[in-house]
């Protein structure tokens, strides 16, 4: 049995239960889950290996938790829309000129954070390592045509959301989207995550385990397709985290570094109405506006019935992640998971190494949370 490092209040056992439980049947190499209620740590654990040598997993591992990081860059996002620096109904070229190009006048902010701007790859494609080049992707997304009307339907951005985000931050701010990040977000909240990782931080990362399918194997053959068109725009093999190249690029649909911990640490100042120890992010009403659809269909490139709220996505049949109205989330390719509940004040945060081959979701992360829930009715049971 492997074993689990961390904390855990007694109420949230099934929590540790099922972490546990996921090492045992050989589906973990090295994991960590955290939770907390009412903006508090009631479950932060982690266990097994960072690497190929067998390191083990420490308090302070990182790792590459792909789109989870679309989640930081969301609530960038929605922080600038609280503040009134963004109009979350304007136009892209409002901010951005250049994006107005060949029939894009009409995509939306809010396009761009519900996944329906239409413009979910790269075209051309470009190779791997112009992702490192920031203005190269945004010169690329500026100059071409959307792949459908803007706002009728979505398609999963798996990329290229974080530049069009980013690029907006740039333009209001003068910052970038991961020096915005780390001087407002990051740094008052003390969350050790990262878009655009130093150097310094290296030695802490955990390498991905590459998927033993990719995500272009779980989508339809046709090549004409949307979701082949998106994921064959640039060429990922999950390897490229173990890189300096990608860890200190600022890649904010996929390539951020963090660990549970801080990723619970921002999401759990959203669950309790926009602040925690002091520290406001939002507004209620900024963290609400996540809430608000953007589109409920099968995703163009997910190939799974969505429905995406803004900067998140929001609870349907398919996804029934929580019982609760007003929960959102998001995961990452490979199976890292972050759910954040408004009506129980409560956050579930699950990062990983060994990777899983769906981009639409993982059961490991799906079970932790569904075992924070079985530990919220417990305790009402009791005290009941």
């Amino acid at each position: 049995m492997v074993a689990v490092h961390g904390t855990c209040d007694e109420r949230f056992a099934p929590v540790q239960e099922r972490f546990a439980g996921s090492f045992d049947e050989g589906n973990e190499r090295g994991a960590a889950v955290y939770v907390t209620l009412d903006g508090r740590p009631v479950v932060d654990l982690w266990a097994g290996e960072r690497n190929d040598a067998g390191d083990p997993w420490e308090r302070d591992t990182i790792v590459n938790v792909y789109s989870t990081t679309k989640t930081m860059a969301a609530t960038v996002m929605l922080m600038l829309v609280d503040q009134g620096h963004v109009d979350i109904e304007a136009p892209v070229a409002e901010y951005w000129p250049e994006f107005k190009a060949n029939g894009k006048g009409g995509v939306l902010v809010r396009h761009v954070l519900g996944h329906t701007a239409g413009v979910p790859g790269f075209d051309p494609a470009i190779a791997t390592e112009t992702l490192y080049d920031w203005d190269a992707c945004c010169e690329n997304l500026a100059a071409q045509a959307p792949w459908w009307e803007p706002g009728t339907q979505s398609g999963y951005h798996a990329l290229t959301q974080g530049y069009i985000e980013g690029e907006i931050v740039r333009r209001v701010t003068g910052r970038t989207i991961g020096s915005y990040f780390a001087q407002e977000v990051a740094e008052p909240l003390g969350a050790d995550f990262w878009i655009g990782l130093p150097a310094s931080e290296d030695d802490r990362v955990a390498d991905l385990v590459p998927p033993p399918e990719t995500a272009l194997d779980n989508v339809a053959s046709d090549a004409e397709s949307i979701a082949v068109r998106t994921l064959t725009s640039v060429p990922i093999t999950a390897l490229e985290p173990r890189t300096r190249e990608w860890r200190g690029a600022e890649i904010p649909a996929g390539g951020g570094t963090g660990n549970a911990r801080s990723v619970g640490r921002v999401h759990s100042a959203l669950a309790c109405g926009g602040e925690v120890d002091g520290v406001r992010l939002l507004s209620q009403e900024g963290v609400e506006r996540a809430l608000v659809e953007q589109a409920h269909n099968v995703d163009l490139v997910l190939a799974v019935k969505m429905r995406m709220g803004t900067g998140f996505g929001l609870m349907n049949e398919e996804i029934p992640l929580s019982p609760n109205p007003r929960a959102f989330f998001w995961g990452g390719y490979g199976g890292s998971l972050a759910l954040i509940d408004l009506d129980s004040r409560m956050t579930v945060t699950y990062v990983m190494n060994k990777m899983g081959s769906s981009l639409a979701g993982d059961l490991r992360g799906a079970l932790l949370v569904f075992a924070a829930y079985q530990s919220l009715g417990d305790s009402a049971n009791a005290r009941g």
